[in-house]
């Protein structure tokens, strides 16, 4: 793990929030030079803390999906069966997230589909036939309260 210092945490506060600002604009809201600026941005990039630059897209406004969470049980915990469920479940686009869990089940993922149907075919033609899965559980969207990409920087 990285040490941030104050003006890492807002630095990367600031980028979290619109990573189009330019180094210029950001130095000027901490009060300090482009240079240090830059040069903490690179040390960022280098050190993978930012690990990438996204568009984040606003679901709504390019189609009219639904969002189902599913809670995965696998037959097997072996560490070789979860490394190939683990391969398989990256290679299928409708999962955006995927989690391997403590508790009553294997995994959670975040999935993403058309419709019903479309969540129907998904789950019995998709999830179901990856190696080792015994059971799924859905839970569905109903209305989305909050959705953030912002990592808290000021959690101890």
């Amino acid at each position: 793990m990285t040490k941030l210092d104050n003006i890492d945490r807002q630095l990367l506060e600031f980028l979290q929030a619109d990573s189009k600002l330019n180094v210029k604009e950001i130095a000027s809201q901490l009060k300090m030079t482009k240079t240090p600026i830059y040069e903490r941005i690179k040390r960022y990039e280098r050190e993978e803390i930012i690990e990438k630059y996204v568009a984040v897209l606003n679901r709504k406004k390019v189609s009219n999906s639904m969002v189902v969470f599913c809670s995965v049980s696998l037959e097997s915990q072996k560490l070789e069966k979860i490394d190939e469920f683990n391969m398989a479940v990256t290679n299928i686009p409708e999962v955006i997230e995927c989690y391997l869990m403590g508790g009553s089940n294997d995994y959670l993922l975040k999935v993403v589909v058309k419709d019903l149907n479309a969540y129907h075919q998904f789950s019995s033609g998709k999830l179901a036939a990856l190696p080792n899965v015994a059971q799924i559980k859905s839970t569905f969207v109903l209305n989305e309260v909050k959705r953030s990409t912002v990592f808290p920087l000021k959690i101890e």
